[in-house]
């Protein structure tokens, strides 16, 4: 916990600098959410088809998927939404002409989540 999963336009990789990202959204997590560091795990998976209204290729888009152990209030999810929305400002840029849409959630993960680490 948490789990995060950011879907990106394949066109938006070399614009999107996913490391730095990363990082400070994890520092975001720990300082909004009250996450632990060490638990903060964050999957980027590009997606080859976009389609926006009628337009297929000016469009890209991101969006942000937050899963958090229950218990963090909706104004707590709220501010952890915003601050992915301003990270994503800082460190997604659009080339060509592309037109991004941005989005985040952040929702209670399923109670039946466990999860185990080793080798």
């Amino acid at each position: 916990m948490p789990q995060i999963t950011v879907d990106y336009s394949g066109p938006l990789a070399d614009g999107f600098d996913r490391p730095a990202f990363a990082r400070d959204l994890h520092t975001a997590v720990v300082d909004i959410a009250a996450a632990k560091p060490p638990a903060c795990k964050t999957r980027f998976r590009p997606v080859e088809d976009v389609v926006v209204g009628s337009d297929t290729d000016v469009h890209a888009l991101v969006h942000v998927h937050i899963a958090l152990l229950a218990g963090r209030s909706d104004e707590t999810k709220a501010r952890l939404t915003e601050a992915v929305l301003e990270l994503l400002r800082q460190y997604v840029k659009p080339a060509g002409g592309l037109v991004l849409h941005a989005s985040a959630e952040v929702r209670d993960l399923d109670p039946s989540y466990r999860k185990f680490e080793g080798e």
